[in-house]
């Protein structure tokens, strides 16, 4: 009877830890996808660096488009404040953005991002940009932003890329700690972890 009963336990104990690592994993899922995309540029995930360290600047021009949106219930005008900018591979851009809060509270925004075609990221690297921290604006509080970045020579080098002429660089800002933006992170990561498995 003790036997049975000691085998029991062990038996919960075991299912218990199970569960646990389950729903641990559940909610690391999305943090740990959104570091290897960071790390890796999967999906069109930009990299960050202190400066251009590329120090080569090559004859490999191509042209950066904007595109600029907002959550649902954001209230904020946001835009780029120029249009398309042609740069050389390995060369430093600074391009400048602007929100506005047209709401009579303030709001913190955090900005998501990445670009396409989404193999780029791993070559599209920002130096300075608003989207590494969170944004607060007060009441109809409107704020100029600069972003800093180059595309890595090596761009030039990839087989899959050498003749990419465009690259597209987008931002939607949310709420910070919004649902909305759990539910867009949530969504990117399931969609990807649909197309992963359909590709296997």
């Amino acid at each position: 009877m003790q036997d049975v009963q000691a085998k029991n336990r062990k038996v919960m104990a075991a299912m218990l830890s199970f569960a646990g690592v389950m729903i641990l994993v559940s909610f690391l899922s999305v943090p740990l996808y959104r570091l290897t995309c960071k790390v890796t540029g999967w999906e069109g995930t930009t990299q960050k660096a202190a400066a251009n360290t590329s120090r080569t600047v090559i004859n490999h021009v191509m042209e950066i488009r904007f595109n600029t949106d907002t959550a649902t219930d954001m209230p904020w005008t946001f835009h780029a404040e120029q249009g398309p900018v042609e740069v050389k591979a390995g060369a430093d851009k600074l391009v400048s953005f602007s929100a506005e809060n047209n709401s009579d509270e303030p709001i913190t925004g955090t900005a998501v991002y990445n670009v396409t075609p989404l193999e780029a990221g791993k070559y599209f690297f920002k130096t300075q940009c608003f989207c590494f921290s969170k944004q607060v604006l007060q009441p109809h509080q409107k704020v100029h932003m600069p972003v800093s970045f180059y595309v890595d020579p090596k761009i030039a080098d990839d087989p899959d890329l050498k003749d990419l002429k465009t690259i597209t660089l987008s931002y939607t800002f949310f709420r910070a700690e919004s649902p909305a933006l759990e539910q867009a992170t949530q969504k990117f990561y399931n969609d990807h972890s649909a197309k992963q498995a359909k590709a296997n």
